[in-house]
């Protein structure tokens, strides 16, 4: 989840054509989350093969990235790797909830009420080492590079974003403008026409921008202080201190009250600087290459139809977006020559 700072940040409605010939590095979990999260039946059911297999974060990394492609976007998928230690208590406790999601949601489904059952499978999506490995095969065969973090993929794709190697980082949450990335792209995985939850309301979904020198100078601050801000609300790495939102937060952080706050106990200073590590510090890497190859028909359809009971018109569909949308990039490198 991460921590929310939708109270001080400004974001700029785009939508996918805003970003043609933009590099994007693409939190590749937090994506497949929310295709794992919406991409689902009526009464919440995944997508699944034949042998019970979940395929709805196969089908959304195909159609949602075709139609990257198609609006000239460069698609990067950014894989995390091992999570530091202090999110361990992060982690078990979203466990806890989408397992009493998940029984929730078969409760719902017995007793018929099925907006409350897809609303509660949407809650317990889980993600396998399994998917990711899938995940980061049907990539392969789609011509999309593919990025292994030694840590958080946030951190790496913000890593990126600072070298220049792409041009921002796609991710639902706020932590990769703690990261240092330049430029934060939401919503790229859900763009689109959206049910509200528990509500016969629809809403337009749009990609939204936030530039990270937009969120300091708005709100007169520096990267570090913007990090220690959302240590004192919490993060996935830290509680926080009860009762602090991102206001308070602020003033605190504008007002130099980290040492009383300290010093009263409120929170310890280890953490504190445990956290600023994670932030400021975080384990990345610099081996890594960028090359977008044609996409192979061939193993793509292989892949998804022979073993996956996709259908082939609707993969080959995507694929030859694909394709077109690789033709068009190669033709614009080749004009530069002349």
């Amino acid at each position: 989840m991460g921590v929310d700072l939708s109270s001080i940040v400004d974001p700029v409605q785009r939508n996918l054509s805003s970003f043609s010939g933009k590099i994007l590095a693409i939190d590749a979990y937090n994506s497949m989350y929310q295709f794992l999260a919406t991409i689902r039946q009526p009464d919440g059911t995944p997508l699944m093969d034949g042998e019970g297999r979940v395929t709805s974060h196969l089908s959304g990394l195909l159609y949602r990235t075709a139609n990257m492609a198609e609006a000239g976007i460069k698609p990067v998928f950014v894989f995390d790797g091992a999570p530091p230690v202090e999110k361990s208590e992060t982690l078990e406790e979203r466990s806890s909830i989408r397992q009493k999601a998940w029984e929730e949601w078969q409760m719902a489904r017995e007793a018929g009420d099925m907006e409350r059952a897809r609303t509660k499978a949407q809650q317990s999506s889980r993600m396998t080492k399994d998917m990711a490995a899938e995940a980061k095969q049907l990539l392969v065969h789609m011509g999309i590079p593919i990025v292994q973090a030694p840590g958080e993929g946030e951190a790496q794709a913000s890593h990126m974003a600072l070298r220049g190697d792409v041009w921002g980082a796609a991710s639902q949450d706020y932590d990769s403008i703690l990261f240092g990335t330049p430029v934060l792209v939401r919503n790229l995985a859900i763009t689109g026409r959206r049910k509200m939850p528990r509500k016969n309301i629809y809403v337009d979904v749009h990609p939204e921008e936030i530039t990270l020198e937009n969120v300091l100078s708005t709100q007169g601050l520096t990267r570090e202080q913007l990090v220690d801000l959302a240590i004192l609300v919490g993060t996935d790495f830290n509680p926080g201190i009860k009762g602090v939102g991102p206001k308070k937060a602020l003033k605190a952080v504008k007002e130099n009250e980290l040492e009383c706050l300290v010093a009263e106990g409120r929170i310890g200073a280890d953490e504190l600087q445990r956290t600023r590590n994670i932030f400021l510090e975080p384990s990345i890497t610099n081996d890594y290459a960028l090359e977008w190859k044609r996409p192979s028909a061939d193993t793509t359809v292989s892949f998804l139809c022979g073993q996956r009971g996709f259908s082939e018109t609707r993969v080959l569909n995507a694929v030859t977006r694909l394709e077109k949308a690789f033709e068009g990039r190669s033709q614009t490198s080749l004009d530069k020559w002349f």
